[in-house]
């Protein structure tokens, strides 16, 4: 099957069984009901030839005759269905029923033994078809006993009507039964897929930080799949270990060469050179930030974010404004917030901080004299956060490539370009969504949409 859903091969499996099933016991039971009706005929056939043997006999004059007739007023009716007739050595239809009007049944000829009763189907007056039983017997007539053949025929309509009709009164119940199947199958399909939809719930809460592991709870076939997950949760956990020990193992042996140029520019600010001195200080400055950015970025994207944090963005966005505000680049810009007295997201303290702190320092880099930060929540649970300057801006045609790592669309501003590309990985690792657009004060506005806690 080429159809991806377990859940649709199992129906479409389960229906197609079902149907078949079905199927074959509507045309079974049809079957087996035409066959007992056929029996109850041919009984009651061969009961009519022991009574219509019991009813004939020899004339004086040597023609045959009835002392009684069989009953039934089927065979006083002109082409009834059924039929009776008596044939003598070279002759047919000596003597027949009244059903039979002008027509004479003609048979095999078979050998047959007195007494023994042979079954034909023949075709029969008016395109009828029969269902025949014979009989031969021995009749005592003067001068000797005389052989007499006796035939009792049924039109087989009446046994095709019966079969039809028993399999139209079946259709509502094997229609019952086809709907408890389905609701069978819908129960066993649930309960069989039950596992499967708990291990969909514990992975979620694995990726959420609510869990580290797979429980061991689950039926034997699905054991082996969770023993198989969780060793790969306990390789992925090693080589987020392992990265997180180079990356700090980098940023230790990078302090010693870093101490080294910055009192390398103190000995030169005081032999007399504090441009040279400067320039070594920023490059020193530009070094560090470029480290602690990018061990920031493996943390987030090798780490593995607790979407169970519960973290107050008003709290951590007024801790950092007060830091900025000390800045020679945020004391001078007027700052506007809007928000509520709290509001929780569902991202780790430092992570939020980051974010934050990278889109206030943008924010305070191109602004000329104010920025606005607007916090709120949707309807969906999401919150949402607004940063609006009122700087150059950035063309519409640029909006899609922000956050792209080193982008900086304006070189003679300093930067390492780090800043939004670190922004949009904290947002994609927790799931949120990071957008840019125009601000009403003339500058860039970038939003940012992540779970509420």
């Amino acid at each position: 099957m080429k159809h991806r859903s377990l859940r649709a091969r199992l129906w479409i499996s389960a229906l197609i069984s079902i149907t078949v099933a079905l199927l074959i016991a509507w045309l079974g039971l049809a079957n087996l009901f035409e066959r007992h009706v056929e029996r109850h005929l041919a009984a009651e056939l061969e009961t009519q030839l022991n009574q219509l043997a019991a009813a004939v006999e020899i004339a004086p004059d040597g023609s045959l005759r009835l002392i009684q007739q069989l009953r039934g007023l089927a065979f006083a009716q002109p082409l009834s269905g059924r039929y009776w007739q008596i044939d003598r050595a070279g002759q047919a239809g000596v003597l027949r029923s009244r059903s039979l009007w002008d027509e004479v049944l003609t048979l095999p000829e078979d050998e047959l033994t007195p007494g023994e009763v042979h079954a034909h189907r023949l075709p029969g007056p008016d395109g009828q078809s029969l269902l025949v039983r014979e009989r031969r017997i021995r009749v005592e007539g003067d001068p000797a006993p005389v052989e007499l053949r006796l035939i009792l025929a049924q039109d087989r309509a009446e046994l095709i009507r019966a079969r039809a009709n028993f399999a139209a009164d079946m259709r509502p119940y094997l229609g019952l039964i086809a709907l408890l199947l389905t609701l069978a199958t819908l129960i066993q399909i649930q309960t069989g897929l039950a596992p499967l939809e708990a291990l969909r719930r514990e992975i979620g809460a694995i990726r959420d930080g609510r869990a580290a592991r797979l429980a061991a709870k689950a039926p034997d076939e699905v054991r082996p799949l969770i023993a198989e997950l969780n060793a790969l949760l306990e390789a992925r956990e090693g080589s987020v270990e392992r990265a997180r020990a180079w990356t700090a193992d980098l940023a230790h042996g990078l302090k010693t060469p870093l101490s080294v140029l910055a009192a390398d520019a103190e000995r030169l600010r005081q032999a007399g050179h504090p441009a040279l001195a400067e320039d070594l200080d920023q490059l020193a400055l530009t070094i560090r930030r470029r480290v602690e950015r990018e061990l920031i970025r493996a943390r987030v994207r090798s780490g593995h974010p607790s979407h169970a944090a519960r973290t107050d963005v008003v709290e951590n966005l007024e801790r950092l404004l007060r830091t900025l505000g000390r800045t020679p680049a945020g004391e001078r810009i007027d700052w506007w917030v809007q928000a509520p007295d709290r509001v929780e997201v569902a991202l780790m303290a430092g992570d939020l901080l980051e974010l934050l702190g990278n889109l206030l320092e943008n924010a305070a880099k191109w602004a000329d004299e104010r920025v606005d930060i607007q916090v709120s929540t949707s309807a969906d649970g999401q919150v949402e956060i607004q940063i609006a300057d009122d700087g150059p801006g950035v063309a519409p045609a640029h909006w899609s490539r922000l956050g792209e790592r080193g982008l900086r669309l304006d070189e003679r501003q300093a930067g390492t370009g780090l800043g939004l590309a670190i922004v949009r990985d904290v947002v994609e690792a927790y799931g949120g969504t990071l957008g840019f657009g125009r601000a009403e004060l003339g500058g860039l506005l970038v939003w940012v949409r992540l779970p509420g806690g």
